[in-house]
């Protein structure tokens, strides 16, 4: 295998790492192949088409701007069906990772969310650009989550949205009442302008959804 394979190849690993597709540790196509049989038997042949659009497509966007990226992300994650995780898990609340999300098809916003993040992680966007935001839907009269992308800590973020397909800035988006937001880092009250007033503590108030998120990019270090 050629210096360029090798490369190309430890890049798609990352990327079905970040996915769930596979664990760490995995070195040969052998557990590749084994894992796309896998998510063939659990979720059907359409979803390792998806899962394989989705590596496809992250890798493409890598050395695109970061405009484009999250243009191209939230346009093929949003072709996904919103369903409650009540009829999809049956549960109150499921945060699912992507290939669950991708394999079944279907999911409620925070799933949304939880794809469109690692997508872009892992086609180059710093995390301290993206962050989950917990909204209020304001002609739905519901909470609601969306992702946001800051250029810079005090610009106005971008929002990609489920409710929404236009990615538009904050102040753009008079239908949703902005609570806060965090990553696996930290956690900040709401603003349109700018991130807004950190919370002390944060993290810790967030435990749960910080557990998560670095269990996911653990998962393809």
């Amino acid at each position: 295998m050629r210096w360029i394979d090798v490369k190309m190849w430890r890049l798609l690993l990352g990327i079905l790492l970040m996915m769930g597709i596979v664990t760490n540790g995995a070195e040969s196509s052998v557990v590749l192949n084994k894992r796309w049989k896998e998510i063939k038997k659990t979720y059907g042949s359409y979803a390792v088409t998806r899962m394989k659009a989705a590596l496809k497509l992250t890798k493409h966007i890598t050395p695109m701007d970061e405009k484009k990226k999250l243009y191209e992300v939230n346009k093929f994650v949003n072709r996904v069906h919103f369903v409650s995780d009540q009829r999809t898990w049956g549960v109150k609340d499921y945060w699912a990772k992507p290939v669950e999300f991708l394999g079944r098809n279907k999911g409620d916003c925070e799933d949304f969310v939880i794809t469109k993040y690692f997508m872009l992680r892992k086609s180059g966007v710093l995390e301290e650009k993206l962050f989950f935001t917990y909204v209020k839907a304001l002609r739905l009269n519901q909470a609601h989550m969306v992702l946001s992308y800051y250029e810079t800590p005090k610009s106005i973020p971008l929002v990609l949205d489920n409710l929404n397909p236009k990615i538009l800035p904050a102040n753009k988006r008079n239908d949703l009442a902005f609570v806060y937001s965090f990553n696996a880092k930290a956690l900040y009250l709401n603003r349109q302008k700018g991130l807004g007033k950190i919370v002390a503590g944060g993290r810790d108030k967030n435990k749960k959804w910080a557990k998560f998120l670095d269990k996911i990019e653990k998962e393809f270090q």
